[in-house]
């Protein structure tokens, strides 16, 4: 007997059944790479997040150090210019009338004066500028000496002629001045028999460095080697010490050539004359232990200065301007044909540097 066959509807109705679990297949497989494609963005999400933040803390932590390490090289370099502008003891050129504007500004006569003068020296003397000189009782010792080195001035004849290393024990050894350790170093006073080591010292110090200076031949050179030597006032104060004392031996050549009826240069009659300069003794006494400690140099011993180093020193006096000691000499009258360096002072206690 044959089988029933099914009716139409009922075929029809579960004709849809195989495409549906392909349908469903299909649908399977979307939702997997779906979610196949959420599960990779969240690991690369979390990933680039990752990678922003570690970036991020990165430039805050590099920015943060370049802060610091800004902030630390603006401190040295300030400290570093404060230190070397605190011990620059010849400070740098500044025009002469925009400094006279400034320092003489008052309207009272002895402001007047001084515009003057600078005004004089401006546009008839041809000085542009001024070098301002640390204001204590070396300055007219420094002002001296800087311009010596600076220029590269040769060393005097007498030193080139003498070891001037060994003049303190010539001085005590073959003229018996036992009296030289009573010699003070400014603030310093009586050093007993110390006084010839630390002379030697001193002596050799200076004659080191003007040997130095003066075999060289580029200025640039020499201006930045003043710069690093007047800002150290350890070896400063040396140097002038030294000065001071081959001024004293000066003296007491001169004084034992006196006492042998030798012509001697007119400014030691001067000196000798006075009551409190009437020898050697007496002059390192009361007037050259003195120098860097409570005073600084007379005319007198400016003279002597100009006589030891071998040069002739033309200083400008402002306050004496329109009268025949507004520009002297020391010496007055150089006994050769001698270098010559510039000063300019308002008060003949402290000295510039004039710069033509």
């Amino acid at each position: 007997m044959a089988a029933r066959r099914s009716p139409p509807r009922a075929r029809a109705r579960e004709r849809p059944r195989a495409p549906a679990a392909g349908n469903e297949q299909a649908h399977s497989w979307t939702v997997a790479t779906s979610q196949a494609f959420e599960a990779a963005w969240r690991v690369a999400r979390g990933s680039l997040m990752l990678a922003v933040s570690f970036l991020m803390a990165a430039l805050c932590s590099v920015r943060r150090l370049h802060g610091y390490l800004g902030h630390r090289l603006k401190w040295w370099i300030g400290y570093l210019q404060r230190k070397f502008k605190r011990n620059l003891s010849v400070e740098a050129e500044v025009d002469l009338l925009s400094y006279c504007a400034r320092a003489w500004r008052a309207e009272t006569p002895r402001a007047r004066l001084m515009r003057k003068a600078c005004e004089e020296l401006f546009w008839r003397r041809h000085i542009q500028c001024v070098r301002r000189v640390r204001r204590d009782h070396y300055d007219a010792l420094r002002s001296v000496l800087f311009q010596v080195l600076s220029q590269g001035l040769a060393l005097p004849s007498w030193m080139k002629d003498k070891d001037i290393v060994k003049l303190p024990e010539k001085l005590l050894f073959s003229q018996g001045c036992n009296w030289i350790q009573q010699y003070s170093f400014g603030p310093e006073k009586y050093t007993g028999s110390n006084v010839f080591g630390k002379l030697r010292k001193c002596v050799e110090l200076l004659k080191t460095q003007w040997s130095d200076f003066s075999a060289i031949r580029d200025a640039h050179k020499r201006a930045s080697m003043c710069n690093i030597l007047f800002s150290d006032a350890l070896l400063e104060y040396k140097l002038y010490e030294a000065v001071k004392f081959i001024m004293l031996y000066q003296v007491t050549e001169v004084h034992e050539q006196m006492k042998m009826k030798k012509v001697v240069p007119t400014l030691f009659k001067l000196l000798f004359s006075r009551e409190t300069s009437a020898d050697p003794l007496s002059f390192m006494m009361n007037h050259l232990n003195s120098i860097g400690d409570t005073c600084g140099l007379e005319q007198i011993d400016m003279f002597v200065l100009g006589y030891t180093l071998e040069v002739k020193i033309k200083v400008f006096r402002l306050f004496k301007f329109n009268s025949r000691d507004f520009e002297v000499c020391y010496p007055e009258e150089p006994l050769r044909d001698w270098p010559e360096i510039s000063l300019l002072t308002e008060d003949d206690r402290h000295y510039h540097i004039p710069v033509f």
